[in-house]
């Protein structure tokens, strides 16, 4: 009987040695974590203090970019009203530049006529010599009166009045 009491305290004591080697294994690993511990420890002290300004920041950031951008949509905006207004002011110019072009061709058509008028013989008669032979019989001059019959100077007038005919070519 003496055996089993001998296995027992065998087994023991090998359990005791078990647990003694463990202990002793488990010890630098039981430090390493309570250096672990300390490093978390520090690092939340660290994002303790420094998150809240971190995080203002970011939120200080992010409305100043809100800000810049919407001072870039005015700017575009302004930028687009400045080409609106540009592109109106080029529309106008040009429509000044047709209107200043048709009231030139109409000067330069103006002098034309009074130059061809200024130029053209006069005869001595006044406007009747200007009408067709047709329409003259009911018109008399002032001051020639009812005595007046010289027919050299009626087929002259009609000649000055075929003269007068517009062509196609003079413009009006």
């Amino acid at each position: 009987m003496t055996e089993p009491l001998f296995w027992l305290g065998f087994s023991v004591l090998l359990v005791a040695v078990s647990l003694a080697a463990v202990l002793v294994s488990l010890l630098p690993a039981v430090q390493e974590l309570a250096r672990a511990a300390r490093s978390v420890e520090k690092l939340a002290d660290t994002l303790n203090r420094e998150m809240p300004p971190t995080l203002e920041s970011i939120r200080l950031t992010g409305l100043e970019i809100s800000d810049l951008t919407d001072d870039v949509n005015e700017g575009v905006k302004s930028a687009s009203q400045v080409v609106k207004q540009v592109d109106q002011s080029i529309s106008g110019a040009k429509k000044q530049a047709q209107n200043v072009q048709v009231g030139t061709r109409s000067v330069f058509a103006g002098v034309k006529a009074a130059w061809k008028t200024f130029k053209r013989p006069t005869g001595g008669r006044r406007s009747i010599d200007r009408l067709p032979p047709g329409q003259r019989n009911g018109f008399e001059p002032r001051g020639y009166g009812d005595s007046y019959q010289d027919t050299e100077n009626t087929s002259t007038s009609h000649k000055n009045y075929e003269e007068w005919e517009p062509s196609d070519s003079e413009d009006y």
